[in-house]
C-alpha cells in the first residue's frame, strides 16, 4: 500500500475533504484535536486542558468521532479519545502553524 495520494479531485472528493475543515472550523474542537493528536485522552482530561465544560467537550467529541477525525477507546468506565489518523494529525498541526505565522508575522516556508 502506498502512502502516496495522486489525486485529482472531483466532485464527491471536494465535498468530502470540505466537510473535514467544516468540522475543524471551530476554536474548540480544533484545540480538542490538538490535544489529542500529542496523546489519547479522556473526557475529564479534556476539560481540564480547554477549559470548556464537560458537556460542550462530550458534544464537539461527538461531531468529531461522528466525521471519523477521532476514535474511541473503552477502559473500564473511561472512554479515550485519539486522534483517528495521520491526516487528521498533520491537518491540524499545518493549520495552527500557518496561523501561528500569521500571528507572529514569520516568514513563511515550504
Amino acid at each position: 500500500m502506498s502512502l502516496e495520494h495522486r489525486l485529482e479531485p472531483d466532485a464527491d472528493l471536494l465535498t468530502l475533504a470540505s466537510e473535514t475543515l467544516k468540522l475543524l472550523a471551530e476554536p474548540t474542537r480544533l484545540h480538542l484535536m490538538w490535544q489529542l493528536d500529542k496523546k489519547e485522552h479522556n473526557v475529564g482530561e479534556l476539560v481540564e486542558a480547554t477549559g470548556a465544560s464537560r458537556t460542550v467537550v462530550s458534544q464537539h467529541l461527538a461531531k468529531l468521532r461522528l466525521g471519523g477525525l477521532v476514535a474511541t477507546r473503552k477502559d473500564g468506565r473511561h472512554v479515550y479519545y485519539r486522534i483517528a489518523d495521520g491526516h487528521a494529525g498533520r491537518l491540524v498541526t499545518e493549520a495552527l502553524s500557518r496561523a501561528d505565522h500569521e500571528r507572529t508575522g514569520a516568514p513563511t516556508h515550504d
